[in-house]
């Protein structure tokens, strides 16, 4: 199913277009564009369709039926367009030729539009996913003990809030404003999962209560064994890339504590990088285990686990 948005200009055709029936400097247009698309990071090998209109598309790699790509292409004056992927929040204008070339009115116009029905889809499916949450919560088992779920045990925590449904531990996700938005699964084997379409971005789990010194981490697993550890107030920001957000939501909601991030020290850099990036936003501390390729789980327990 393809969405469009119809160019509001005069004289512009609303058919498909077919690029060869140009002239030869626009036989190359739907190329270079494709290609431009695919420098960003956006796949798509389909047909593109220079109609001045809005078109969605899935983007390859993709889950199976999602149209999580859009693009528009105008072929009138100078040969412009717009591409977006929703799920990054990738979104570049285009222009076909070298040279300052000014977007047009109309395609700003529609730019604004797609990205305002991006950000009206995302929160219709956060809104559906904290309501699944909830639910799905309600009806979690407690957990009396660790030696109720293979996942504690492997890891030598105990369960800090979490229940159990159906096989898999269940850790609840809460917004800034306390709201249970999201919920995090783990298998008995460690494989972890979140709700489709829940919101993560900025969200945590907390373990203990308000504390002098507020640690920020990645995994369920590495907080619960570093409040275990010290007694002090954990949040778990679930991986890398949410540190970031966590901790600024976490300095503005807790702003007399001092706070220090505790970030995996993985082989690629990524997690010294994000924990470093997050620190240095709040003006916190960083703290990364001395053994390469660990985490805190890892080091605070002997290196054991998985």
């Amino acid at each position: 199913m393809k969405y469009a948005l119809h160019h509001k200009g005069a004289g512009v055709s609303k058919y498909k277009i077919n690029f060869n029936t140009f002239a030869p400097n626009y036989a190359s247009i739907e190329e270079r564009f494709r290609q431009d698309m695919r420098a960003a990071g956006i796949h798509y090998s389909g047909e593109i369709i220079a109609d001045s209109m809005l078109h969605r598309f899935h983007i390859e790699g993709h889950k199976l039926g999602s149209l999580n790509g859009a693009y528009v292409v105008h072929l009138d004056g100078c040969p412009a367009g717009w591409f977006m992927d929703y799920k990054t929040g990738i979104s570049q204008t285009w222009r076909s030729g070298n040279g300052f070339q000014r977007v047009s009115y109309e395609l700003t116009l529609q730019v604004k539009e797609a990205k305002q029905q991006r950000e009206t889809e995302i929160r219709q499916k956060q809104a559906e996913a904290a309501r699944k949450a909830n639910y799905i919560w309600s009806q979690s088992r407690p957990i009396v003990r660790k030696e109720n779920h293979r996942y504690l045990i492997t890891k030598g925590i105990h369960q800090h809030g979490a229940r159990i449904n159906r096989e898999s531990l269940v850790i609840p996700i809460y917004n800034e404003s306390d709201q249970l938005v999201n919920l995090q699964f783990i298998t008995p084997e460690g494989g972890k999962r979140f709700l489709p379409g829940g919101r993560k971005r900025g969200c945590f789990h907390i373990i203990g209560e308000i504390s002098e010194n507020i640690l920020i981490c990645e995994g369920f697993a590495t907080g619960a064994s570093l409040y275990e550890d010290c007694g002090q107030r954990v949040v778990v920001a679930f991986d890398a890339g949410n540190l970031l957000p966590v901790a600024k939501n976490i300095k503005e909601l807790s702003p007399d504590s001092e706070i220090i991030i505790c970030g995996d020290n993985d082989f690629s850099g990524t997690g010294q990088a994000a924990a470093s990036e997050a620190a240095l936003s709040i003006g916190g501390k960083i703290y990364i285990p001395p053994v390469l390729g660990q985490d805190w789980n890892d080091y605070l327990t002997g290196g054991k686990h998985d």
